[in-house]
């Protein structure tokens, strides 16, 4: 055997050898509502590596963006060009985030602190055992917030993706007939020519005109 063709096999056993990254995998799946024996098609999701989508029957006329590794989480109106900051708009995108399966909790913490300051004191976060949920093997997290915020949620490992939520009212919405098939790259992305549009500064600007009275002053 030659040194060069030496060289190249040992070059390939090493790089077979090699740890591989764990990535989420690509899938989208239909967002069902279940509770008290009715169920809701809420809308669907997306997923390609740290970002997912989320187009709610709620809010028909655009999508969220959520996007684990920044963090960030927008809601995005096409036909009205414009995108903001989803804050507090849905629940959704608080609960169904990417996640790195041996830590979700840094996650799910880091995208509640954009809907809304988190409080140590009243956030918690921590797991609860293990679970198989159609045949696959999921990792159960309860997380403990303020004004009802919280949930128990189902991790599938291999996907690294809450598949199921509990919600504190007992409401469970699954990530269902998941497909594992490639997203396109442009679907988690804002569309160009869109401009952000911030509430508070248009509130910032109404209260500055001459149509803003001061509300009186609590007695």
């Amino acid at each position: 055997m030659s040194r060069s063709t030496a060289a190249g096999l040992l070059a390939i056993a090493l790089l077979g050898n090699a740890p591989v990254p764990a990535t989420a995998q690509q899938f989208s799946a239909d967002l069902v509502a279940r509770k008290d024996e009715t169920s809701t098609a809420l809308g669907t999701l997306r997923v390609s590596q740290q970002k997912a989508r989320i187009e709610a029957k709620a809010l028909p006329d655009g999508f969220f963006l959520i996007d684990a590794g920044r963090p960030a989480a927008y809601f995005v109106r096409p036909g009205a060009r414009v995108f903001m900051e989803a804050r507090q708009s849905s629940p959704l995108t608080q609960m169904f985030v990417p996640v790195d399966p041996g830590d979700p909790c840094r996650q799910w913490q880091a995208i509640a602190q954009l809907a809304a300051p988190v409080d140590p004191a009243t956030w918690h976060c921590q797991r609860e055992g293990a679970e198989a949920i159609s045949g696959r093997d999921t990792d159960v997290y309860r997380v403990t917030a303020p004004a009802g915020a919280g949930f128990v949620a189902w991790i599938d490992r291999e996907r690294r993706f809450p598949v199921q939520i509990k919600t504190a009212d007992g409401t469970l919405i699954a990530a269902d007939h998941i497909r594992d098939e490639p997203q396109p790259a442009q679907s988690f992305k804002i569309p160009a020519g869109l401009r952000k549009f911030d509430p508070q500064a248009l509130i910032r600007r109404i209260q500055q005109s001459d149509v803003w009275v001061e509300p009186p002053a609590s007695q």
